[in-house]
């Protein structure tokens, strides 16, 4: 069974799945660095340009890594923020069963919540990351998509106030019914 991150952006899942990853001893595999992998390396900022703001394709190459990842046992999947949602025709976004689907299928979905207002306010201005929508803020699409977030857990985490160290030992806990070594994490 994988163990599934899921949350918005700068909720910290490729952190938190690395040190997850040190003390399970499993792989971290990222949704967002294999659409870029199988795109010649292009970031997502560079392919969302490439195909001049088309979030619908990119959620279909999406889709299409989540396939594979749905095949693989054993693992950690760090998923980008929007994984839970597909674009409609109309440019709206909506629930992703499909993607959801297919993640649940092999693994638990771990949402990592955190506070909009503060997790908006870190990736502000994050050349890094492309602009989800073009006439709402982020904050506005991060509180649309947040029953999204919660359709699709198994488990919900309050990252709030927490330090990733400890998000990763207790999602270790909730696994693994124990306490890890004490490895320093």
């Amino acid at each position: 069974m994988n163990i599934v991150l899921i949350g918005m952006r700068g909720a910290g899942k490729s952190n938190i799945s690395r040190r997850l990853s040190f003390l399970t001893k499993r792989p971290v595999l990222s949704t967002d660095l294999l659409v870029e992998y199988e795109n010649g390396g292009q970031s997502i900022s560079e392919i969302i340009a490439a195909t001049d703001g088309n979030w619908q394709l990119f959620r279909q190459m999406e889709f299409e890594v989540v396939q594979k990842l749905s095949v693989i046992d054993n693992a950690i999947i760090d998923c980008g923020g929007g994984v839970i949602v597909d674009v409609a025709d109309d440019g709206s976004e909506v629930y992703s069963e499909r993607k959801v689907n297919l993640l649940k299928a092999n693994g638990q979905v771990v949402w990592l919540k955190g506070d909009i207002e503060r997790l908006a306010a870190k990736v502000k201005g994050d050349q890094r990351r492309p602009t989800l929508d073009e006439t709402r803020s982020a904050h506005e699409v991060m509180q649309r998509r947040m029953p999204f977030y919660q359709q699709a857990a198994d488990i919900v985490l309050d990252i709030e106030g927490k330090r990733r160290k400890k998000i990763a030992r207790k999602i270790y806990r909730k696994f693994y019914s124990q306490e890890p070594e004490s490895i320093g994490l």
